[in-house]
């Protein structure tokens, strides 16, 4: 367990708790620094500091978790201590939610057309105050018994180069890093095992100003974290790391702070924070 987990999810994108009910479910197993790093949406930040008030101790990092492409590849970008009053950032990321609704549309229609239906007021019912995103589909196709586990979803339905999958609108990583940085905050490469050439791609990003790599992953093998935390050693990048908490019932997900990340990082990289410049909120007065 770690007292600090800086790549979290809520019902304000793809995860299955308000933002409220997911700081009192950290705060109750430990955690004390949180990232809320929905997709594409700064919404649920109030109403997760309104509940990070009710824990002493507890300090809230505001964030958002942006999709970047490669060629033939993706990969994703966490923002943390964005400025949530930036104008750039907020309207790209509400240009960024429409696409995401469009996109769900037209997932919907094709699993019509692959015989597996599911219906798009149902889609948006579980999606609730969050743009439609993938997992809410799976979530109705499970509904609709056409799969046994989200999992399924995607390796049949909605992951890349299946039936149902649709590109949405593109973001090169240098353009996330920039938003990032534009709206004050810093940029990690998330889960970077989940994109190819992963080691090159962040040596580019480096030098493109990428401050650090999600390297304490949930579920990474202890082999694998050594080999990222020299990698961000090298290339002169913090080594962070998150549970990425969703909520949802699969096999790989962890629990918020059920990762390999040391206590000591965390507070090691709220001094770099506020070395960067970046405006550290203050804990919860105990």
């Amino acid at each position: 367990m770690s007292v600090g987990d800086f790549h979290t999810h809520s019902t304000r994108s793809d995860g299955m708790l308000t933002p409220s009910a997911l700081v009192d479910l950290a705060a109750s197993r430990g955690v004390r620094v949180m990232a809320l790093t929905d997709h594409d949406t700064l919404d649920g930040l109030d109403e997760a500091r309104a509940a990070a008030a009710r824990h002493p101790g507890f300090l809230l990092v505001p964030g958002v978790e942006l999709s970047a492409d490669l060629p033939g590849r993706e990969l994703h970008m966490l923002g943390l201590f964005v400025d949530e009053t930036n104008a750039r950032l907020l309207s790209d990321l509400a240009r960024f939610r429409e696409g995401r609704i469009e996109r769900g549309r037209k997932t919907v229609d094709a699993l019509e057309a692959a015989g597996v239906p599911v219906d798009w007021a149902r889609v948006q019912a579980i999606a609730g105050d969050a743009s439609v995103g993938r997992p809410h589909v799976a979530r109705a196709l499970l509904e609709a018994g056409h799969i046994e586990t989200i999992n399924e979803a995607f390796d049949r339905f909605l992951g890349r180069g299946m039936p149902a999958y649709f590109e949405r609108e593109t973001l090169s990583p240098s353009e996330a890093i920039g938003m990032i940085r534009d709206a004050g905050g810093l940029a990690l490469f998330a889960h970077p095992s989940f994109t190819q050439e992963y080691e090159q791609v962040a040596a580019d990003l480096a030098a493109e100003g990428l401050f650090g790599l999600e390297v304490y992953y949930k579920g990474y093998e202890p082999g694998l974290v050594e080999s990222l935390r020299q990698l961000a050693e090298r290339l002169g990048l913090f080594a962070l790391g998150g549970s990425d908490y969703h909520g949802m019932d699969r096999s790989d997900e962890r629990e918020p702070g059920d990762i390999p990340l040391p206590d000591e990082v965390v507070w090691a990289f709220l001094e770099a924070a506020r070395a960067a410049g970046c405006r550290v909120p203050e804990p919860t007065p105990a």
